[in-house]
Order: structure tokens, then C-alpha cells, then sequence
């Protein structure tokens, strides 16, 4: 199904949006998808969310975080690449660029409270703990759209402390269900239905509880560069039938082996092979390439 209209320019971040991503760690994108997208992209997922609810694969409370999006739901692939946000991720990553996490979330309203858990964190898991800068370096960004409404506090919200993503660590308990006192300067990122938010994955954030009427619903992905591993198990996918009408950008974006003969695949994915690897090439077509981000090899 083609609900992306063709027609509109791509064109990279704008100077403001730098700044402002710089400065903030993330970026509200309003209306990123339109509402026959919100529609489309949100009846997928209640559909999953029915299937796997009747298989017995959501928490006991109903909630649905179900990793390997598109492999889960391949419908979903045009999201990857939507030129409402994928220009984002570019300019800030450059070409070459693969999802190497992903999920499909959908949290029913708590009806009763949840224990106490202090779940603030920055994204990477053991390369906060693994690499020595500080700050650490920025490595991934994440687009997550929102297909529910929370444009009001209470239900779900992504909850951000700005600004945090150039801060290594931030007050916490000895143990995630010790009470403790939210981090200072905590907002919670409101959203209608059809925004996007683009963050920078040292922001420091947490998931909040949904304790309103409202059905929490969200797709998310996650960018890095291909030389980092990816968590997705997009294996199946590649042989899924649906797969032969994903363009080579969406391709290399899952993770499909791009080498050509005479490449080898470990140095493709080190970008030894711009020539081959299609985000090179269509950032090229377009006259997109930007030698300042990154910047280019000495």
C-alpha cells in the first residue's frame, strides 16, 4: 500500500533542528505521518496485537513489546525510510547506516499500580560501560512515532530529562525498586497521533506508566552504524515474500548482505564500498551528500 507521497522534496535537517538536537538531545517531529498513515500503520499493529495476545506472547498486564519490527510486521518498512524523518537520521549518521534495534509497542491502560521501579537509562546497554570518552559517543539515534495520543501527561509518555545526553550518569538508587526522586529537569514529551520524536540515544528517559483511558500504541527504530551489531533478527524476513519489493535503501537498512563480488561483506559494512552501498548512492543522486556530517576521512 502507497501512502507516502513521492512528491515531496527530501532535503536534510535544517540548521535549526541541528542546533536544537544538539543542544536538547531529541526533536519533536509534529505531524510526520499523515492520519491515512496513522490509520493504516495503527490498524497493523492492533492486528499483531490481537494475533500474539491470543498466542499468550504479551505480559500480564497485556502489554506488547515485540522487537524486530518489520520482521513482525513487515507492512511496517515504510516507516524506515520515511522522508518526513529518515533525513534526520542521515544527517546526523551519515550513509552508512543500519537499524540494529527495533519494536512495536502496545501498553493497555494499568488498572492497578505497578510496583515501583526506577527505570531511567540512556540507550546501548554495555557501551555506557564499555567505552571511555565523556561523554560518550553518540553511536545511535532512534525515530519512535507515536500512534496514540499522548499529548497530554498520564499516558505513556516518553519522559526525557533535555539536554541529559552530554551527561554520563544522572542520580539513581543503589537498586532499580528503591524510591527515589525523579531526576531533576524531567519532562514528559507530549504527542498527538502522527508525531514523531528523534532522539539521541544518551538521552536519559524512561517509559511512563499509562494509567489513563487511552491504549498506548508506538513503532520504533533504531540507527546506527553498520559496523555495530545489530539486535534484530531479520533473518526470516530476508526470505519472506514481501522482501523482493523492499528498495535496496530499505534493504540495506535491515541488515541484507550488500556485498557485490570481489567486496567483502565485513569491510562493506566498515563503508569500504560507498559505490555499493544504495544510501551512498541515492544521498549522491540527489546531491544530499554532506562532507560535514560525517566528515569525511583525511
Amino acid at each position: 500500500m502507497t501512502l507516502i507521497d513521492k512528491t515531496v522534496p527530501v532535503a536534510p535537517m535544517t540548521m535549526e533542528q541541528r542546533e536544537q538536537f544538539e543542544r536538547d538531545g531529541y526533536l519533536v517531529v509534529p505531524g510526520a505521518l499523515s492520519s491515512a498513515e496513522v490509520g493504516y500503520y495503527s490498524d497493523l499493529l492492533d492486528r499483531l496485537y490481537e494475533q500474539e495476545r491470543a498466542a499468550g506472547r504479551v505480559s500480564p498486564a497485556g502489554a506488547m513489546h515485540k522487537l524486530s519490527a518489520v520482521a513482525g510486521l513487515p507492512e511496517v518498512v515504510g516507516l524506515i525510510d520515511h522522508p518526513n524523518t529518515f533525513p534526520l537520521v542521515w544527517s546526523m549518521l551519515g550513509w552508512n547506516v543500519h537499524i540494529y534495534h527495533s519494536h512495536l509497542d502496545v501498553h493497555p491502560p494499568i488498572r492497578v499500580p505497578k510496583p515501583y521501579r526506577f527505570e531511567w537509562h540512556q540507550d546501548g546497554g554495555r557501551q555506557n560501560r564499555e567505552i571511555e570518552t565523556t561523554p560518550r559517543p553518540r553511536l545511535s539515534v532512534k525515530i519512535a512515532y507515536w500512534l496514540s495520543d499522548v499529548s497530554e501527561p498520564g499516558r505513556g509518555n516518553f519522559k526525557v530529562v533535555p539536554g541529559s545526553h552530554l551527561r554520563d550518569r544522572i542520580d539513581g538508587p543503589p537498586r532499580r525498586d528503591i524510591r527515589w526522586p525523579e531526576p531533576e529537569g524531567g519532562i514528559e514529551v507530549t504527542a498527538n497521533p502522527g508525531d514523531a520524536v528523534f532522539f539521541d540515544r544518551r538521552l536519559w528517559h524512561t517509559r511512563t506508566d499509562n494509567y489513563s483511558d487511552i491504549t498506548r500504541k508506538g513503532i520504533f527504530f533504531a540507527y546506527s552504524h553498520r559496523w555495530s551489531h545489530g539486535r534484530d533478527e531479520n533473518d526470516a524476513l530476508f526470505a519472506h515474500e514481501a522482501f523482493a519489493d523492499f528498495s535496496p535503501v530499505q534493504r540495506q537498512l535491515l541488515g541484507a548482505k550488500l556485498a557485490t563480488e570481489g567486496q567483502v561483506p565485513g569491510d562493506h559494512q566498515w563503508g569500504h564500498y560507498p559505490e555499493t552501498t544504495p544510501l551512498y548512492g541515492f544521498l549522491q543522486e540527489h546531491g544530499l551528500l554532506d562532507p560535514g556530517y560525517p566528515p569525511l576521512m583525511p
